[in-house]
């Protein structure tokens, strides 16, 4: 753990996924959580956001929190400036490259359905026939009839899903054995399998924005759920599991505090700024 602020909270970066963690079931971010957020800036730490989403699934979310500083969006992929809605850096996935990966994914486990994270604050998401989306069903998206229209624009990710009902786990360490050497693959949440530019992880994003604010790994907490959050819990100084998070993602956790829907983040920020309930 880093040195403390002037006013005596030990972490300048306090860095959260959103999904899961800093988002409720219903989407939203209660009252608490807010205030905490609030307090621990003012105490002098920074809050960013970090998550898997791209910036087009992210903006209109951190428009309604009046969030105004930098997010690590699209797994570490996009450096976004929401106060000025720019992009600030984008790493994009090498599509032939893409296309090799896939077919040794496919030739290990069968046909898959596919989508891609288009490049761009505005980039489109678009769903190869038989993708089904989770979650968030009134995210802005395409469905496209055909794949070769997924491949036209330069991406940032890939989302597969296994048609014949393929756990995400085993569909992520059978992606891994055959095309590791290509690409990432990451566990996002339930039904979200990603392949991702080699190398690139939320850690790699949360560092680029760090060195932007000032911070240090070894002045950041860190909030999360699932197996795409590893990584920027081995980065930071300390990382927080949410109660209900993914086991993956507990066996490596600094600490477990509450579920996303029982204010969490709040619980463990109130504790550090001396106000825990």
């Amino acid at each position: 753990m880093s040195a403390e602020t002037a006013s005596g909270f030990p972490f300048r970066l306090v860095a959260t996924d959103l999904d899961g963690t800093l988002l409720r079931s219903d989407h939203t971010v209660s009252v608490r959580t807010r205030d905490a957020l609030a307090a621990a800036t003012a105490a002098g730490a920074a809050h960013i956001v970090v998550t898997g989403r791209s910036v087009r699934w992210t903006k209109h979310i951190l428009d309604d929190l009046g969030y105004g500083g930098l997010a690590v969006c699209g797994q570490g992929s996009q450096l976004y400036h929401a106060g000025e809605h720019r992009l600030l850096t984008s790493v994009t996935l090498d599509r032939q490259q893409a296309r090799l990966a896939l077919s040794k994914i496919e030739a290990e486990v069968g046909r898959l359905a596919v989508a891609v994270s288009r490049d761009g604050v505005d980039g489109d998401v678009l769903f190869g026939p038989g993708y089904r989306l989770q979650g968030e069903t009134t995210l802005p998206s395409t469905l496209v009839s055909g794949e070769d229209e997924l491949w036209e624009l330069p991406v940032n990710k890939l989302y597969l899903q296994h048609p014949g009902g393929m756990g995400d786990d085993a569909l992520a360490e059978a992606a891994r054995r055959t095309a590791g050497g290509l690409v990432s693959v990451v566990v996002s949440g339930e039904g979200i399998v990603e392949m991702l530019p080699l190398g690139l992880s939320k850690a790699r994003g949360l560092s680029m924005a760090a060195r932007r604010l000032g911070a240090s790994a070894a002045s950041t907490i860190a909030f999360g759920d699932m197996p795409n959050d590893i990584p920027m819990f081995a980065w930071a100084a300390h990382g927080v599991a949410m109660g209900g998070a993914h086991p993956e993602l507990l066996a490596v956790a600094d600490e477990v505090t509450a579920s996303n829907d029982e204010d969490g983040i709040a619980v463990v920020l109130e504790r550090l700024l001396g106000d825990g309930r």
